[in-house]
């Protein structure tokens, strides 16, 4: 039996992915969580073969929650599933340690076969995020500009795109708006831009936000 844990802050979605993996025979969903906080604990808590997790969580990234998964729990596989195009987060989160990326668009059949890879030890990715990737990796010098930042800055990056403020951040992410401002400053620096505004017509373009 896979037993699946499924992190994402929509009841909605969470009982559609629920319904779907529990029609299979073979499959389990043993817990859930709608935000990173409870995510971890949950994890840390309850034995399970996979993660599905959503990768925007309305207190934290995803790629925070796979970040601390991989540093307690290496061998967990973790399925990422997001509503956005695959060329803009898949690099970054295998980097991470995740063992696929999905999008949300995509139909139940490929979910299913999605968990029953990486449950195995396989990595599941799709034919053309595959050839992205090795387009990526052969050629970095093309790589997007956000690719230059760090998880951290990068999610800093979409929050001020996004609108909020050093203090907001700051509270988002439990950090001092000084140190949400010198990674403003380094942002800015790696993106060669100068304001804000940069930035977010920069992440507008890139359907980061």
């Amino acid at each position: 039996m896979i037993r699946v844990i499924i992190v994402d802050d929509h009841p909605v979605v969470r009982r559609g992915l629920k319904q779907i993996i529990t029609a299979e025979r073979d499959m389990q969903v043993v817990s859930e969580a709608e935000n990173a906080r409870e995510a971890i604990h949950v994890i840390q808590q309850t034995p399970c073969d996979a993660v599905v997790l959503d990768i925007t969580l309305p207190d934290a990234s995803g790629l925070e929650v796979l970040n601390q998964l991989k540093r307690e729990r290496p061998t967990l596989p973790v399925l990422i599933m997001s509503i956005h195009e695959e060329e803009l987060y898949a690099l970054r989160v295998f980097k991470a340690g995740a063992s696929g990326y999905l999008m949300k668009g995509s139909v139940p059949e490929e979910l299913i076969k999605a968990i029953r890879k990486i449950a195995t030890g396989g990595k599941y990715i799709s034919p053309s995020l595959a050839e992205r990737l090795a387009s990526e990796l052969a050629s970095p010098e093309t790589s997007s500009l956000h690719g230059k930042l760090s998880d951290r800055e990068f999610q800093i990056m979409c929050l001020i795109a996004s609108g909020k403020s050093l203090k907001e951040i700051g509270n988002t992410l439990c950090i001092s708006g000084k140190t949400v401002s010198s990674y403003r400053v380094r942002i800015l620096e790696k993106m060669n831009m100068k304001t804000n505004a940069d930035l977010t017509r920069y992440a507008l373009e890139h359907h980061l936000v």
